[in-house]
């Protein structure tokens, strides 16, 4: 986009979100991901509600300006050179969360932490596997989050989106088409505004002690002390990424700040100041030998935003 076009562009998308500080440009975006990475996005958008999302996003199409849905930034790598479009935020307007006897309603931008903790003091359980994933609920819902043999899809019932028409709708947990890290909204590009979970009574002191048995097991098998995007790579079938990369050498393989955990070597860490490109290369380099000495192809279950040199 032409600084001439930028100017009336910047202009509008403040006349539709019209309070102070909720347009921002050139905003870092190493400020908003897990990673502690990336560059400088040229629009920062942070919507109250869905007839402002809805606005800014008829805008962007209108445009042509690229667009990006952030929730918490826990499964996101950004470019050092940062994003040439319109990044909007969801934890605003978007993290409510409440409680309709044993169903939890809560919005797209709500972390999972949080609402595992709500469900707790509610004495509801069924979430407690969320405890410890630092994504939000939409972010969960796309990518079907799960852990320690729990995963959304189990208590998820009914999600409201923003579709690509522009409208809102609500869909059901058979429309969603949940699988391992992935649902129909990856395809449709919908957008989530707000879930349904139902869970089941049970006793508060049980689903807590459960809670931080799974948080003393993440802090010792996961690298918690280092800014990371968690488990950094999706399951192949019928392997562990994980048990892959250490097979193959890889444990403690390091480009510049960026390391392959040596606690855990399904995680990238940033483990001395490493540059989105570090990150990048290792990524691509931890691909290369696992499909090179065991003809298996790691996916990214990491989302990647931006441009990168050799890619």
């Amino acid at each position: 986009m032409s600084d001439k076009e930028a100017k009336p562009f910047y202009q509008e998308l403040c006349r539709i979100v019209s309070r102070d500080g909720a347009v921002r440009q050139k905003e870092i975006m190493k400020n908003h991901t897990t990673f502690r990475v990336g560059g400088p996005a040229e629009y920062f958008v942070c919507p109250k509600d869905g007839q402002e999302l809805a606005e800014v996003i008829a805008l962007c199409r209108k445009e042509n300006c690229p667009w990006f849905i952030l929730g918490n930034g826990s499964n996101l790598l950004v470019s050092d050179k940062g994003f040439s479009g319109v990044v909007i935020s969801m934890e605003e307007g978007f993290g409510d969360i409440r409680v309709e006897e044993s169903l939890i309603v809560a919005g797209a931008g709500a972390l999972l932490s949080q609402v595992a903790r709500r469900a707790c003091e509610a004495e509801l359980t069924g979430l407690e596997f969320a405890a410890g994933i630092p994504g939000t609920l939409g972010g969960g819902a796309v990518m079907n989050a799960g852990a320690y043999g729990g995963e959304l899809k189990d208590v998820l019932t009914w999600v409201r989106v923003l579709n690509g028409e522009g409208r809102e709708e609500q869909l059901s947990v058979e429309d969603l088409e949940l699988g391992y890290r992935t649902s129909s909204l990856q395809r449709s590009g919908a957008v989530v505004l707000e879930a349904g979970l139902r869970l089941t009574k049970g006793k508060k002191e049980e689903i807590k002690q459960k809670m931080e048995e799974l948080a003393i097991a993440r802090k010792e098998k996961q690298p918690l002390e280092y800014p990371s995007a968690g488990s950094t790579f999706k399951r192949p079938q019928g392997y562990f990424a994980g048990k892959l990369i250490q097979d193959a050498g890889l444990r403690g393989k390091q480009i510049g700040g960026a390391q392959v955990s040596e606690k855990h070597c399904g995680f990238i860490i940033n483990r001395d100041h490493a540059s989105a490109q570090d990150i990048w290369e290792l990524c691509a380099c931890v691909v290369n030998e696992v499909r090179a000495q065991f003809k298996v192809e790691l996916e990214m279950e990491v989302r990647v935003l931006g441009r990168f040199s050799g890619s």
